[in-house]
C-alpha cells in the first residue's frame, strides 16, 4: 500500500447517528472539518441543517455503505481521521428496563461494518453507563471484545460531563479507538477541576431558580451552585423561583446540555427536549475531540491508505 502524508487541512470527522448535532458541534468548536453526517430521524435532520454548513443524509444506517460513503466525501479507505457514532442507546439505559436483546443495540453491528469500511484512523463511540452495570455487563464485554477484534487499540472509559464543563451530573462510556499501524495509544481529557454549576450558565438571566428538585416524587432541593441530573431524567423537575414552581424552560435545557443560546432546533417543546436529552454534551465532546486531535492524530506522521 502507498504511503500516504497527512496533510496541514482540518482533521475530518464523518458523524454517524448525529442527531441533533451535540458531537457535531463539539468537533466544530475542536477545529475539526465534518465531511458528512448521518441521522435517520427528520426532524433531527432538519435541526442539523439550521445549525452546520456539513451535508448530512437521512438515511437508515443500516442501508448506508461504506462504498459511497468514501465516493462521497471524494476519500480514500484509511484516509477519514474519526468514525463518530452513538448508536442508540435506549436497550442499554438504566432509565429503561435494559433488555439485552433490544433490537437498537444490534446497531452497534452496523457501527463496527463501517469501521472496517472505511478503517478510519480513530474511532469514536459514546454510550449510556447503563451498558456497564448489571446484566448488561455480558453485552459490554462482547461489544468491547468485538471493538478489540478490528485491529485497533481500544480503550473505555466511564466519563461524568460534570468534569468537561456540562453543568449536569451525566455519566456516559466513551469508547475510542486507534487503528494498530498507527503507533500511537488512545488517549482521555483530563478531568478538570472547576465543575460549571447551574447558576453559571444561567447567570444573566432576569431571574435565577432558587433551587431544583427531580421527578415527582424526589422532592430533595438542590442548590443552583451545583451541577442538576443528567437532563434526561429530569423532564418532571422544576425550578422553584420566588417560591413557585415551574418547568425548566427548553431555551435553559439547551444551556445546560451547553448548546449556545442560539441554537435553532425543530419539533414540539416535548421533541426538543427528548433530542437535547438524547445529545452528546458539545463541551464534553469538544474537549474529546481536542485531546485525541493534540494527544493522537498530531503525533501521527504519516499513514497508509490503499
Amino acid at each position: 500500500m502507498p504511503l500516504q502524508m497527512v496533510g496541514k487541512n482540518k482533521h475530518t470527522v464523518i458523524s454517524t447517528f448525529a442527531g441533533c448535532g451535540g458531537s457535531s458541534l463539539g468537533y466544530k468548536w475542536a477545529g475539526y472539518r465534518e465531511l458528512l453526517a448521518i441521522d435517520f430521524d427528520k426532524n433531527a435532520v432538519e435541526t442539523f441543517k439550521l445549525n452546520f454548513d456539513a451535508p448530512i443524509w437521512q438515511r437508515d444506517i443500516k442501508d448506508v455503505t461504506g462504498n459511497e460513503i468514501l465516493e462521497f466525501c471524494k476519500i480514500k479507505k484509511g484516509e477519514l481521521d474519526i468514525l463518530d457514532g452513538s448508536p442508540p442507546c435506549q436497550g442499554f439505559s438504566t432509565a429503561g428496563k435494559q433488555e439485552v436483546s433490544d433490537s437498537r443495540n444490534d446497531l452497534f453491528l452496523e457501527f463496527v461494518r463501517l469501521i472496517k469500511d472505511l478503517q478510519p484512523k480513530v474511532f469514536v463511540m459514546e454510550n449510556v453507563s447503563g451498558m456497564i452495570k448489571g446484566k448488561m455487563k455480558g453485552v459490554f464485554n462482547e461489544i468491547l471484545r468485538t471493538l478489540k477484534g478490528l485491529d485497533y487499540k481500544v480503550k473505555c472509559k466511564l466519563m461524568n460531563a460534570k468534569y468537561y464543563e456540562v453543568p449536569q451530573s451525566r455519566e456516559r462510556v466513551i469508547f475510542i479507538g486507534v487503528r494498530e499501524d498507527l503507533g500511537v495509544e488512545p488517549v482521555y481529557p483530563v478531568p478538570l477541576r472547576k465543575i460549571i454549576s447551574v447558576k453559571d450558565v444561567l447567570v444573566g438571566r432576569k431571574s435565577i431558580p432558587q433551587f431544583y428538585h427531580r421527578g415527582q416524587f424526589d422532592k430533595k432541593r438542590q442548590p443552583t451552585t451545583r451541577p442538576i441530573q443528567t437532563i434526561i431524567k429530569t423532564m418532571s423537575a422544576r425550578f422553584i423561583e420566588s417560591g413557585t414552581e415551574r418547568k425548566i424552560a427548553i431555551e435553559e435545557v439547551r444551556l445546560l446540555q451547553t448548546f449556545p443560546g442560539e441554537y435553532c432546533m425543530v419539533g414540539s417543546d416535548g421533541q426538543k427536549w427528548q433530542r437535547i436529552g438524547n445529545s452528546v454534551p458539545p463541551k464534553m465532546m469538544y474537549h474529546i475531540a481536542k485531546t485525541i486531535k493534540e494527544e493522537m492524530l498530531d503525533k501521527i506522521g504519516a499513514t497508509y491508505a490503499d
